[in-house]
C-alpha cells in the first residue's frame, strides 16, 4: 500500500492539478463502470466497455487501487469497489423514511406475496430508502444506473418527460440509441398511471410501481412490487392494495 503520510504524520493530499480534468473524468468513469459491472470485473472488461486504451485503463485502475478506491479480488483476477467508496456512500446515505411510513410498508409486505420496495426522488435522482429484505433487489446498481430499465426508474422518467425537465444521463445504451423507447414509457404512464418492467432483471419476473406525490402534486416517492411476471401483467387486487398503500404514504413522505 502506498504511504501518503507526511513528516508531521498528516495525510498528503492527492496530486490533482487543474490541467488534468480529462484524467479525473476518466478515473470517475472507471469507478462507475466497476460499480455497474460488480465485483470481479477485469481491467480488460473496463477498457472494452468504456472504449479506453488498455494502457490507460490499467494505469487508472492501478492508481485507484493505490488510493483504496478499488481493491483487487482475492484471486487477483478482477476488482471491486474499495474502502473509500464505501465510506463516501455512507456519507451520502439516504435519510430513512419515518417510522409511520415504514409501518405502512411493513403492513403491505405482510399482506402481499412479493417484494415491496420504497424509493425516494430528488429532482432527477432516485434513492432506494426501504428495500424488502425478504425479496432483495436483483441489481440495485443497475437499477440506479439505468433508470429506463426499472419500473421505479420509469416513473421518474415519465414525470420528467411530463414536466419537460431535462433527462439525466442514467439511461441504458439501448435507450440512448433509441429515443423512441422513452416516448413509450411516457405513453404507458399516461395511460395507466403506473410503470412496470418485465424480464429486465430476472427472466419470468417483473415489477410494478405507483407514484407517491407531495402536496403540490410533485413526485416524491415510488412504491413498487416485484413478483412473477404473470402477477405484474394481471395484478388484480394487488393493484388496489398498492394504491391504498401509496395513498397512505403520501402525507408521511412530504
Amino acid at each position: 500500500m502506498r504511504d501518503d503520510s507526511q513528516e508531521d504524520g498528516s495525510r498528503r493530499p492527492p496530486d490533482l492539478r487543474a490541467r488534468q480534468p480529462k484524467a479525473v473524468h476518466s478515473a470517475l468513469a472507471v469507478l462507475e463502470e466497476v460499480a455497474r459491472c460488480g465485483a470481479g470485473v477485469t481491467a480488460h472488461q473496463v477498457s472494452e466497455n468504456l472504449g479506453l486504451p488498455r494502457a490507460t485503463a490499467y494505469r487508472l485502475i492501478n492508481l485507484l487501487v493505490q488510493d483504496e478506491y478499488l481493491v483487487r479480488m482475492p484471486d487477483l483476477r478482477g476488482f471491486t469497489l474499495g474502502r473509500k467508496v464505501v465510506e463516501l456512500a455512507h456519507l451520502v446515505a439516504p435519510v430513512p423514511p419515518p417510522r409511520a411510513a415504514v409501518a405502512v410498508v411493513e403492513e403491505l409486505r405482510a399482506s402481499i406475496r412479493g417484494g415491496v420496495h420504497l424509493v425516494r426522488y430528488e429532482g432527477d435522482r432516485m434513492r432506494v430508502v426501504d428495500a424488502d429484505p425478504d425479496f432483495p433487489l436483483a441489481d440495485e446498481g443497475r437499477l440506479l444506473a439505468e433508470l429506463d430499465v426499472s419500473a421505479v426508474g420509469r416513473l421518474l422518467l415519465a414525470e420528467l418527460l411530463r414536466t419537460g425537465a431535462p433527462l439525466p444521463a442514467d439511461l441504458s445504451a439501448a435507450t440512448r440509441s433509441s429515443p423512441g423507447s422513452l416516448e413509450a414509457i411516457r405513453r404507458e404512464y399516461e395511460r395507466t398511471g403506473r410503470a412496470r418492467q418485465l424480464d429486465a432483471f430476472t427472466a419470468g419476473f417483473g415489477c410494478l410501481a405507483l407514484p407517491i406525490r407531495g402536496p403540490g402534486g410533485e413526485l416524491v416517492a415510488g412504491l413498487a412490487l416485484s413478483a412473477p411476471r404473470v402477477r405484474i401483467e394481471q395484478p388484480g387486487i394487488l393493484l388496489d392494495q398498492l394504491a391504498d398503500g401509496a395513498r397512505r404514504l403520501a402525507p408521511l413522505l412530504r
